[in-house]
């Protein structure tokens, strides 16, 4: 019996294999979404996994913004004795200056020991020369600085007081990123020389990193484990290269689940198409359906043949979605090159593909199965009448089998997200979204069948009262396009929407920042010549703030040792933040970028005079890290003294500005005594003399440190062009899946459309007539289904923006009504190009199927 079932479904499905194909290639491109992403995703965090210790240098990090105590080079010194190697890298800014060419830019100089990277290599061009480095005062660069200095190999290379020759630029260094690069080129240079540059005096900004390497076969977490509290409390940042794998693949993890989310979406969308597509398959099949039925075959044999079809077909689209992933998977590195940190190794993940073709076979089949089930209606005596394709499919709410596949269907659709979420919360969000989503739109197709109802009037245009007509009668398509419309152009939409507000934030700040130069690193004995210097050039001096190194002591009393920390984002006090070195800053009035949000700021008597508890103004993001509130007594130790303060204010920053920020403000009697350094920004009207500026400023004063803004701004624009470029192409994703998802609801009513056609035919109905008819009922179609996304997606859009980027959201109107009109044209061309047959019928079609 099984095997004439096979057979049979094979002979069968001659006539409709290329058509049905085509209706399960709606969900090839969710398919490939989810492999491609699954396939990479495994490939970076097994690259991850491979290169950890390259991408560190060594098996742990041992990290400190100011020089390694006394007491842990003790420490590194006993560890020595017992088989562990160290290695020492001090990455500090500075002006790179190349004499020959008269060329400056700023630049993060990394001060390293001989066995400096203990795992990993370094390639140079010319070849071989990293090895050179440590024999004299030489320098390894960035080729992007040999290109803005206009240097070349052999240059001299002036870092302060100190001069060094470049003997090679980097081709290759283990956990390089573009981006970083284009920020501030990596200069390498032998440890022992820094101190020859004079850059690293009191307040300098420096990181100190020491890298061990420890026995082969001793577990890194378990190595530090009885240091860590040691170290810590010194001051010293300790990590080891398991910690450090593992925030990298959180990191990729959590991108590749944001763009699953897109990609599960889009599955569901082919699932829709798929829907419709068989049920367009299911109203050509019915009369082969009746006459099987007549040569004694029953409903359950019949229903197996086209269910085993379906399967098939659904297979072969997956299987199509399958080798479309595999090839966007080899494709992606050579896209993210400049977004990566590792070299990532292509292989096929044979879990993913398995998965995508579970996934893929499923959906095609569950969502096949509902309009399958409609075949159980068809009777052998549809071989003598001819029922209206509405009536025959037609099943009752309470049918048992319908049922147990809806409930299949939503099981499903939870399954997969429970799959993809990473929390049971997340999965449950996910599907709740979804079902209000396609509630939304079902209701607003309902809604647009009873308007059409009750709106009809007599005295409109014949072929108005047709087209408006199309949308409640029996067999129409609204639900199913409005349906599959709609979904696409949510999902599109909620794409732009949160590309255009995440990017927004950054070029909107950036443009309304007021300085394009930032010195920092200025001395106090500085601070008069320098904005001297600016003025005279005729340059602005658009702010001068001090800056003042500190840490927290205690919290309202507790001391810092004595506090329980938890990791970051957990409610509680992060650890971060109470074991972080704070650059504070006073003033007696908040900044252009800051807004107070909560209390006031300081008072006349605050800012006049000293008091036994100062008073401070702090950041809101880093008071609920701190979890600490107004009225709260924080003390710090600024350089060794303990000074109480009591909070009085909570402000919002704008920190995508490039303007100084601070996470603390203090009433300037509290520090006014206390050493510091200052940072300068300064408004160089003409970018040209930008370069001439830092160049005077670094003859003189040889440790100060310049940043030209507008450059990191272009460093910025360039960053959101290829981001841009990735959420347009994502978009464009979306409505690949969404054209033959379209597709196939238009076709799901084509014999019906057919039927009615040429009967208008026979009544004297004129082409143009019948295409004004079709242009009518999709255009409301087109505009409702658009309309009901654009609003989905607005509400889509600010949950996304504000619940999870934690940003303010504010909708592009009118880019959002362009895709609407998009939305709309698409329809319309969709929807006359599937109703080419109703053009091509003649009217003795008609009295055939009477």
């Amino acid at each position: 019996m099984a095997a004439s079932v096979w057979s049979l479904a094979w002979r069968e499905s001659r006539t409709a294999r290329r058509r049905l194909l085509l209706y399960m290639s709606s969900l090839s491109l969710g398919v490939a979404a989810l492999v491609a992403i699954d396939s990479f995703s495994s490939n970076i965090i097994q690259s991850v996994k491979d290169q950890s210790r390259a991408l560190m240098g060594g098996d742990i990090s041992f990290n400190s913004s100011k020089p390694i105590p006394p007491a842990i080079d003790s420490l590194f010194d006993s560890l020595s004795r017992h088989g562990v190697s160290f290695a020492r890298v001090t990455t500090f800014p500075s002006m790179a200056v190349v004499p020959r060419t008269s060329g400056t830019r700023f630049s993060q100089v990394r001060g390293v020991t001989e066995n400096y990277p203990f795992y990993g290599n370094i390639v140079t061009e010319p070849a071989g020369r990293w090895q050179m480095l440590q024999q004299g005062p030489y320098a390894i660069v960035d080729p992007s600085l040999l290109t803005t200095l206009d240097a070349r190999v052999g240059d001299t290379l002036k870092l302060g007081f100190g001069t060094f020759t470049i003997i090679a630029s980097v081709k290759d260094v283990p956990g390089a990123a573009g981006i970083a690069e284009m920020l501030g080129p990596r200069i390498f240079i032998p440890a022992r020389y820094i101190a020859e540059t004079q850059l690293l005096v009191f307040g300098s900004t420096a990181d100190r990193t020491v890298l061990a390497r420890i026995p082969s076969g001793v577990d890194p977490d378990k190595f530090v484990k009885p240091l860590r509290t040691r170290v810590e409390s010194q001051q010293v940042r300790v990590r080891t290269v398991t910690q450090s794998e593992m925030q990298t693949a959180d990191a990729i993890e959590n991108l590749s689940d944001f763009i699953a989310i897109v990609g599960l979406v889009a599955l569901l969308l082919g699932g829709i198409g798929v829907a419709s597509g068989v049920r367009a398959f299911v109203a050509r099949k019915i009369d082969t359906v009746a006459v099987l039925r007549c040569l004694g075959a029953s409903s359950g044999q019949v229903l197996a043949i086209y269910v085993v079809q379906a399967a098939a077909m659904g297979l072969v689209g997956a299987a199509a979605g399958v080798l479309l992933g595999v090839l966007v998977q080899f494709a992606l590195p050579h896209v993210l090159t400049d977004f990566l940190p590792i070299d990532v190794h292509v292989t096929l993940v044979p879990s993913a593909i398995a998965d995508g073709l579970a996934v893929g076979g499923w959906i095609a089949l569950v969502f096949a199965l509902r309009p399958l089930l409609a075949l159980r209606n068809v009777s052998p005596l549809q071989t003598l009448r001819r029922d209206t394709d509405a009536e025959v499919l037609r099943m009752r709410w309470t049918d048992a089998p319908r049922i147990i596949v809806n409930v299949a269907l939503v099981a499903s659709v939870l399954a997969i997200a429970l799959a993809r979420a990473r929390t049971v919360k997340q999965a449950f969000g996910m599907s709740a979204a979804t079902g209000m989503a396609i509630l939304a739109l079902v209701a607003s197709a309902t809604l647009l069948s009873w308007a059409a109802r009750r709106g009809l009037r007599k005295g409109w245009p014949y072929v108005m009262r047709q087209g408006v007509a199309n949308l409640y009668r029996p067999g129409n398509q609204t639900r199913a396009v409005i349906l599959a419309l709609g979904f696409g152009a949510f999902l599109v939409s909620t794409l732009y929407l949160v590309q255009n507000n995440i990017l927004r934030r950054f070029t909107v700040a950036a443009d309304e920042s007021r300085g394009n130069v930032v010195f920092f690193d200025v001395q106090q004995d500085q601070g008069a010549g320098l904005d001297s210097m600016i003025r005279a050039g005729g340059h602005d001096v658009v702010q001068s703030a001090p800056v003042i190194t500190m840490r927290i002591a205690s919290i309202n009393g507790k001391r810092v040792s004595d506090m329980t920390a938890v990791p970051r984002g957990q409610r509680g006090r992060a650890g971060w933040a109470l074991r972080r070195e704070f650059r504070s800053t006073y003033r007696d009035k908040p900044a252009s970028s800051e807004t107070i949000v909560s209390g006031k700021w300081f008072g006349d008597s605050a800012v006049k005079a000293a008091r036994d508890t100062g008073e401070i103004s702090m950041e809101e993001g880093i008071s609920k890290e701190l979890n600490v509130k107004l009225g709260d007594i924080i003390s710090w130790n600024v350089q060794g003294v303990e000074i109480p303060t009591r909070i009085t204010s909570l402000r919002k920053v704008v920190w995508t500005r490039f303007e100084p920020n601070f996470f603390v403000v203090f009433a300037p009697p509290v520090l006014k005594g206390a050493p510091n350094q200052l940072v300068l920004l300064a408004q160089v009207r003409d970018e040209r003399q930008v370069a001439l500026l830092q160049r005077a400023v670094v003859n003189r004063f040889p440790n100060v440190s310049s940043i030209d803004l507008s450059a990191i701004k272009r460093t910025v624009d360039r960053i959101v062009e290829r981001v841009s470029l990735a959420i347009r192409f994502m978009a464009l994703f979306s409505l690949a899946v969404a054209i033959p998802v379209l597709f196939s609801a238009v076709s799901a009513t084509r014999r019906a459309r057919v039927r009615e056609g040429v009967l208008l035919k026979t009544l004297g109905a004129t082409r143009g007539q019948i295409a004004r008819i079709l242009l009518a009922e999709y255009s409301l179609l087109g505009l409702l289904g658009g309309l009901t996304g654009m609003l989905l997606s607005l509400a889509g859009g600010w949950a996304v923006v504000r619940y999870i980027f934690k940003i303010p959201f504010a909708p592009p109107l009118a880019p959002i009504a362009g895709i609407a009109v998009v939305i709309v044209a698409l329809t319309l061309l969709i929807g006359l190009l599937a109703g080419r047959d109703v053009f091509r019928e003649t009217p003795i079609a008609a009295l055939r199927d009477v």
